[in-house]
């Protein structure tokens, strides 16, 4: 079963294919140029960006995989949550193929895609807990089987990249600012500064902006001229706070599995932190290598495939987009 998936929520445009459990192709077209300049993603222009793309990048796809669009079986693609601008050149690019070659299209939530990453070659036992953090999203699941997910937990204010951009911006790093601020960081002290760790009791909700802003009046008092262990300790706040969430939601949810997904796993300070910290309470810890934490097209392949063994529908050939 060859399924092709597309991903276009934000200012990534993807297409990956897979074959059964074998990832073929795993193509990503960033937008890091366009949007470096602003300060952040100006929506308009990833969608332009993502209808420039979306073709060749698809095409190229297929001649790196060594198949023609004849042998796909069935194709996934994002339609919620995103940029409704730039969710709608993927989901119209896959229904008007999926319609032309006669093919089922299955429409993918995007964070639970980032989940579906971890399926990749593992044997996976249920009900399971999943958590999504990325540049948008700080998303807590319990999954009850790979293609049911139940939301438990969610950010109530700015998501774990988003402040990472934010305090990026605050040193002065370019855009978008994690990358920059993890290898900073790796210079620093994180036991320099003492920043707040955010906590929501009774809740297995998350909290980020009061740590960002603590760097903010550390800087307005203190100055820039220590970036790097500002850098190490806001980090180190961050996992604190993710470490804490981890606990409580094993102490309400005591599962084997707990898998990880989204761009912000691509920090390995953050990812030997939860690894480190699971291993202790022997729980099996699955997160995907670094190109399937980004957003991208093989993650959404990966889902189509198990809703597929699941029997679910597919849509109908039309434009939907759900609103976020």
């Amino acid at each position: 079963m060859i399924i092709a998936g597309i991903e276009t929520s934000c200012d990534e445009t993807s297409v990956g294919i897979i074959d059964k459990s074998r990832v073929l192709v795993n193509l990503i077209a960033s937008q890091e140029k366009i949007h470096s300049k602003f300060g952040g993603i100006v929506p308009e222009l990833a969608s332009r960006a993502h209808l420039e793309k979306i073709i060749p990048l698809f095409q190229s796809a297929l001649k790196k995989a060594g198949i023609n669009t004849n042998q796909i079986d069935a194709f996934g693609v994002t339609n919620s949550p995103g940029l409704k601008g730039s969710l709608l050149i993927g989901v119209a690019f896959a229904q008007s193929i999926g319609y032309a070659l006669k093919k089922p299209v299955y429409n993918i939530c995007h964070l639970h895609a980032h989940i579906a990453a971890c399926y990749l070659n593992e044997n996976i036992t249920f009900p399971a807990l999943g958590l999504v953090i990325s540049g948008g999203h700080t998303s807590l699941f319990l999954l009850k089987s790979h293609t049911k997910f139940i939301s438990i937990g969610k950010t109530r204010d700015d998501a774990c990249g988003e402040a990472f951009d934010k305090v990026g911006r605050m040193l002065n790093l370019p855009f978008p600012g994690g990358a920059y601020v993890e290898k900073l960081a790796e210079k620093g002290d994180e036991n320099k500064i003492k920043i707040p760790e955010s906590y929501i009791r009774n809740s297995l909700d998350f909290s980020f902006s009061g740590i960002k802003t603590a760097v903010y009046y550390h800087i307005l008092k203190n100055g820039l001229n220590n970036t790097a262990d500002i850098a190490a300790s806001f980090q180190k706040a961050i996992s604190n706070s993710i470490l804490a969430k981890i606990d409580d939601a094993l102490m309400l949810y005591p599962v084997n599995y707990f898998l990880f997904g989204g761009g912000v796993l691509r920090n390995n300070y953050i990812r030997n932190r939860i690894k480190e910290h699971l291993a202790v309470r022997e729980i099996n810890t699955v997160i995907p290598e670094s190109n399937l934490c980004a957003d991208n097209g093989a993650m959404i392949a990966i889902l189509t495939k198990y809703l597929i063994l699941d029997g679910c529908k597919p849509q109908p050939y039309r434009i939907c987009v759900i609103p976020t």
